[in-house]
């Protein structure tokens, strides 16, 4: 993984955490939800010859979840 988009110079990771700041440029795109980590990284594979994609090769993040499970449940607050 890589510290800093070599475009924008945009941190993507921390320490090993991810971090995206739409207001600096950065473009969150979603890959998909998938049911193993083999598939995440199958799929990152795939991607990584993507137009666009291909610009930031180790910018990809994913997240474990719990399938049946909430995760967002206390409301959100828009800050403006």
């Amino acid at each position: 993984m890589t510290d800093h988009d070599e475009r924008s110079a945009v941190p993507h990771f921390d320490n090993g955490d991810f971090s995206a700041r739409e207001d600096d440029g950065d473009d969150v795109k979603l890959l998909g939800v998938y049911s193993t980590p083999d598939r995440v990284k199958q799929r990152i594979s795939t991607a990584r010859n993507l137009p666009g994609f291909r610009d930031e090769p180790d910018c990809f993040w994913y997240a474990e979840y719990e399938v049946d499970e909430d995760a967002w449940v206390s409301g959100y607050v828009t800050e403006r």
